[in-house]
């Protein structure tokens, strides 16, 4: 094994919990969440989300970053020195990131375009119904998708107190103050109290398994579960940080900005459409939101601050997640930062050129019917991310048990008042909801069941 002679840190815990939280709060949180909350029944996806949270995601958070801490490793070596029949969690969780990471980009790409055309005043031409679709079909992404690498490796290269870390601290406060802003320009929006009540509300009618599953799917998503960033960051977090408070504080930011995008979102759509075009993922942040800002006097301006809010949560997102790849090389082959960071951007310029081909120029080629971004994202986060989550419950529960991580989030006298649902959570509650995510997932890229 190779061990870096001196490990990275966060120069403390607002350091580590912003960096952290910065991870979490993704493109997930900003059209992911709203769209499954207007899909699932509103209020009562919100209300299963926030239990979930406190649950299920509190424990998960927990056991990766007390993994990461105590063993002072990243993914590739941190389940091995916990055990080491475990050896092979590790590189099975560091292809996690390395798979998602690239398309991630192609995305921030995406972006990063929009954010251009509305700054250059030609927000208009983006509430046309085929343009999203005419871009994604041209060349144009593999620009957007390098410069939105560039940045990104830019600041891993810097470090983590020095990038990371500083990068994190202008970023999230910035984020926040954008979402609650947006957040009320929205509630003002003709119509939008019927989105506000609806989003808000919990109906209990419509409360179903599908409901729980699809709150616990994003919350996998949301929080960077079972992504192997926890346990790098966990390993760059000081003792005397108190890990538990750390995580608590994590969730917050999380929740809250996906809470925040709820209100920005669904009011809006509800103003403009009646809650009718409500679509996943790129729909409805590349079609539908900028039809519903074409139908507002100052355009652009709403135009470049959402965008400018979503570029912040990409950038925060994928900045975790390059780190995460460039530790698990630095510690595998004990190669230096700067080398590690070139070989990154190698293997980002070539998984992810084929993303963001994949709609256009590379659209004859597929994988089981998919497009590479769509096949890349079905394979990390509908497969690998379940599997790598399940057996470390299996681990930590039944192997090296809960106590020794439930010491080290204890360290230096730190409380920790959640242990009997922590331990509860990850030996019995979590495995169960793993592998229903897992099945249903599965099941549903294939359309055999609709989730």
């Amino acid at each position: 094994m190779n061990e870096p002679a001196k490990r990275s840190s966060f120069s403390g815990k607002v350091g580590f919990v912003l960096a952290a939280a910065g991870s979490a709060v993704g493109l997930g949180n900003i059209w992911r969440f709203p769209y499954l909350a207007a899909k699932y029944g509103g209020g009562i996806f919100l209300l299963c989300y926030l239990i979930l949270a406190v649950t299920f995601g509190f424990a998960l958070m927990v056991a990766e970053i007390a993994i990461g801490r105590k063993t002072r490793q990243s993914a590739i070596h941190a389940y091995g020195v916990l055990d080491k029949r475990f050896r092979f969690l590790g590189p099975l969780a560091s292809l996690v990131p390395i798979i998602i990471t690239p398309y991630y980009c192609v995305i921030g790409g995406w972006v990063m375009k929009y954010l251009f055309v509305y700054g250059t005043g030609g927000g208009a031409v983006l509430a046309e119904s085929n343009y999203f679709t005419d871009f994604i079909s041209s060349a144009s992404p593999l620009f957007w998708f390098g410069l939105f690498v560039a940045i990104t490796v830019l600041i891993v290269m810097t470090g983590v107190e020095k990038g990371i870390e500083k990068v994190s601290k202008v970023m999230m406060p910035l984020l926040v103050l954008l979402s609650l802003g947006i957040a009320v320009y929205c509630l003002t929006l003709p119509g939008a109290m019927e989105g506000v009540v609806y989003y808000l509300k919990p109906d209990f009618s419509k409360f179903s398994a599908t409901t729980i599953l699809a709150a616990m799917g994003q919350l996998f998503y949301s929080m960077s579960l079972a992504m192997g960033i926890m346990i790098t960051y966990g390993s760059y977090m000081k003792k005397d940080s108190q890990l538990t408070a750390s995580v608590h504080q994590i969730e917050i930011f999380d929740t809250g900005i996906a809470f925040l995008a709820g209100l920005m979102v669904i009011p809006a759509v509800f103003s403009f459409t009646g809650g009718a075009d409500i679509n996943a993922g790129p729909g409805l942040m590349f079609m539908t939101l900028p039809k519903v800002f074409g139908s507002i006097a100052a355009t652009n301006i709403i135009g470049v601050l959402f965008f400018l809010l979503v570029l912040f949560a990409a950038l925060t997102s994928a900045i975790s997640l390059t780190e995460t790849v460039v530790s698990i090389l630095c510690d595998k082959t004990g190669m230096k930062r700067m080398t590690s960071c070139l070989i990154t951007v190698v293997i980002l310029v070539a998984l992810g050129s084929l993303s963001a081909l994949g709609y256009g120029p590379l659209a004859q080629v597929q994988i089981i019917g998919m497009a590479f971004l769509d096949f890349f994202d079905f394979i990390s986060n509908s497969v690998l991310m379940p599997i790598v989550a399940f057996l470390t419950c299996i681990l930590v529960g039944y192997v090296v048990k809960p106590a020794p991580l439930i010491e080290e989030a204890e360290a230096e006298g730190a409380p920790f008042q959640g242990k009997k649902l922590f331990v509860f959570v990850i030996k019995y509650l979590a495995p169960v909801c793993i592998v229903a995510i897992l099945i249903s997932s599965v099941l549903s890229a294939f359309g055999i069941i609709s989730i």
